[in-house]
């Protein structure tokens, strides 16, 4: 059964219990149409192998949570002078909200927990919002001190 790529990376299904495993001659015409497509595009090769839907997901959270704190800032700043450009700005955030949340989905738990580790270096974003509310901790602890 093929269990990685020729590049040494897996794929999502490796070790998935509902795949078939292929026959000795499905796994060797995959291999030679790998080796194929890496000598004659290794630029597309690795592309390929290197973009998930994590990656793409987590792309499109980004993008998502910048339109709402973009609408948001547009419904704040439009809405004294014209409701109706408030509105707009509401309608972009719902919009913003609702792609945000179908991304998430996409991802799943394993995916978020991923990306998160991703955006945040090695150690992840729950630790960096730890560390600053430890910080904080010991800010006001010496300020009691005093």
């Amino acid at each position: 059964m093929l269990t990685g790529r020729l590049d040494g990376t897996t794929s999502p299904l490796d070790g998935y219990a509902g795949h078939v495993p292929l026959s000795e001659d499905e796994e060797r015409i995959l291999q030679e149409i790998e080796q194929q497509l890496h000598a004659t595009d290794p630029q597309l090769a690795r592309e390929v192998s290197s973009t998930t839907l994590y990656r793409h997901a987590g792309r499109n959270l980004k993008w998502a949570a910048l339109g709402f704190v973009g609408g948001l800032v547009f419904m704040v700043l439009t809405f004294t002078t014209s409701t109706l450009l408030g509105v707009v700005g509401f309608l972009a955030m719902l919009a913003s909200a609702i792609g945000f949340e179908r991304n998430l989905r996409k991802m799943g738990r394993a995916g978020w927990q991923q990306w998160t580790r991703s955006v945040g270096g090695a150690t992840g974003m729950r630790d960096y919002l730890s560390n600053h509310q430890q910080r904080m901790r010991d800010r006001f602890k010496r300020d009691e001190e005093r």
